[in-house]
């Protein structure tokens, strides 16, 4: 009995140092994405899902730690997506989230967020989810139920009566409107309320028409600036940031003038509009490369003419504002819009970034360090750092040579969990 007490003695203490043991990362070059400097050879120590330390002599490690030794790879912090539609049907098919429940659609989110942690994103803002679907993702991967990245998440977007964010495809009951729409100061107040009772991170809305909406203009503003100002008035007063979905000028500066944190695709962008963004210091998240997928893919999945048309009204006058903003030096994130194309594929807006004005440090930067100043994380994400969070990647390239290596992310780990290797 003594013998077996003394086995289970050990076996107890065995586990438990397996359980404890700190976990190092090293590799030939790690990216210091504040200063674009390679560390070479250097060692990431993680304990508790945090980065502990950062060292460069190896007799310094913990005698139990075990070692990820990733050769001539080269490490980044997490990526950060702040415009993504993880929630939906997983059909290529436009038409097929009109046959499917709201709970199909949330196992499509199951899908699709698993594919975006692969792709290296281990941070993402999910902005619109009707029933508050993207509410029960988000909670079930923070409860390790189910793999994804850590998200911030908008429940149901704000919108008027018939906008872009109504739902204006069915007309089968002239009563039928998303669980978004709201018109009216003390209305959109009311439903910032809503959206914070059932758990959201922050609030989006729609300022102005859509690509994606039937029979709105893309440039049209929707909302006064009283009930713009009426949402991120009661947004903030919660502790939220607010996102404004808005392509057309007038609406983007109403947006900013009323407060907003961010304006979503932002494509008909002035100079006024830009210095404007620069003065409030309001970031610009602009999705660059979807409109490619859109015109290649768009007529073979089904997509509206009138929906391809919106495309190509705005594609090419998006990419001049993202240019424009670029030379400005205004605030900016990545944003892809994945959804609107396949999740997985969300760092293929990386090279457009550089193709249309960026450096790859500064597209790199709009992916950790400015988008976690956005969300407010900035304390706990946007790079390898002691005392962040161990969201790390690796590629096979420098990617400030070829930025294009982002898209194919070999490493993922996230709060010190390896999803792959």
């Amino acid at each position: 009995m003594k013998t077996l007490n003394t086995f289970l003695a050990i076996s107890s203490l065995l586990i438990s140092n397996l359980t404890l043991a700190t976990t190092v990362i090293t590799a030939k070059n790690t990216l210091d994405v504040e200063t674009g400097n390679l560390l070479k050879n250097h060692f990431i120590v993680i304990d508790d899902g945090k980065i502990t330390a950062i060292i460069k002599d190896q007799s310094r490690l913990p005698a139990n730690a075990n070692i990820i030794d990733l050769g001539d790879k080269y490490l980044l912090p997490g990526l950060m997506d702040m415009h993504t539609h993880v929630v939906q049907h997983l059909e290529k098919d436009y038409y097929a989230g009109l046959f499917q429940s709201p709970h199909r659609a949330l196992i499509g989110g199951v899908v699709n967020a698993e594919k975006t942690l692969m792709a290296g994103f281990t941070t993402i803002r999910n902005v619109g989810a009707s029933n508050y679907q993207d509410v029960a993702l988000r909670n079930a991967i923070n409860a390790g139920e189910i793999k994804g990245p850590r998200m911030a998440v908008s429940g149901p977007s704000i919108g008027i009566t018939g906008g872009h964010c109504d739902n204006n495809a069915l007309n089968h009951s002239f009563k039928q409107k998303s669980d978004g729409v709201a018109d009216g100061p003390w209305s959109v107040r009311e439903k910032v309320r809503l959206n914070v009772k059932y758990g959201v991170d922050l609030i989006k809305f729609c300022a102005t028409g859509g690509v994606f909406s039937k029979g709105t203009k893309v440039g049209q503003r929707q909302y006064t600036f009283e009930e713009m100002k009426a949402i991120v008035d009661e947004a903030h007063t919660h502790g939220r940031t607010v996102a404004a979905h808005a392509h057309g000028t007038e609406g983007i500066k109403f947006a900013i003038k009323a407060g907003v944190d961010s304006i979503e695709h932002a494509s008909f962008l002035d100079k006024e509009t830009i210095a404007l963004a620069k003065k409030h210091g309001t970031y610009l998240s602009m999705d660059i490369y979807n409109t490619e997928y859109t015109l290649a893919e768009g007529e073979k999945n089904g997509v509206p003419e009138e929906n391809i048309n919106k495309e190509r009204e705005v594609g090419t006058i998006q990419r001049e504002s993202f240019s424009n903003a670029v030379k400005a030096n205004a605030k900016m994130v990545l944003g892809s819009d994945a959804g609107i194309y396949p999740h997985g594929d969300n760092a293929n807006q990386f090279s457009r970034m550089v193709k249309f004005g960026m450096t790859p440090l500064q597209a790199i930067q709009a992916a950790t360090i400015e988008s976690a100043k956005l969300l407010k994380w900035q304390e706990n994400l946007g790079s390898i750092s002691a005392g962040k969070y161990a969201d790390i990647i690796a590629v096979e390239q420098n990617p400030l040579e070829n930025i294009s290596t982002l898209e194919n992310v070999s490493f993922v780990m996230k709060n010190g969990e390896v999803f792959k290797q």
